[in-house]
């Protein structure tokens, strides 16, 4: 059984930072692409970052030269550093990785940005 534990939502003001993390735990033999979605009310999840096993990266546009995806392997762990902070950035991020070949999505934190 895997688990995915994510941390570091918050309410800051615009400009400022945070940083998520995304912990994975349980029976883990493999973790492939680890990634970021964000989602806010009646509309679809949306990939905001995604950094694979070898470390390659790629950002929504709207992202771009504001985040940074980081992973930790020996702590199976994802990051997701956002700077800059708007408040269309507002929204439930979740964790999303491939681990043992199957998709798994953490509980989602809340970012909130206020103007």
């Amino acid at each position: 059984q895997v688990q995915l534990v994510e941390a570091g939502g918050g309410l800051v003001q615009a400009g400022e930072s945070l940083r998520l993390s995304c912990a994975a735990s349980g029976s883990i033999f493999s973790i492939n692409a680890m990634g970021w979605f964000r989602q806010v009310p009646g509309k679809q999840r949306e990939l905001v970052a995604r950094i694979t096993s070898g470390g390659s990266t790629n950002y929504a546009d709207s992202v771009k030269g504001r985040f940074t995806i980081s992973r930790a392997n020996a702590k199976n762990t994802v990051y997701l550093q956002m700077n800059s902070l708007k408040p269309e950035d507002t929204a439930v991020y979740y964790c999303n990785t491939l681990i043992n070949f199957s998709n798994y999505w953490g509980q989602g934190t809340q970012v909130t940005v206020s103007s």
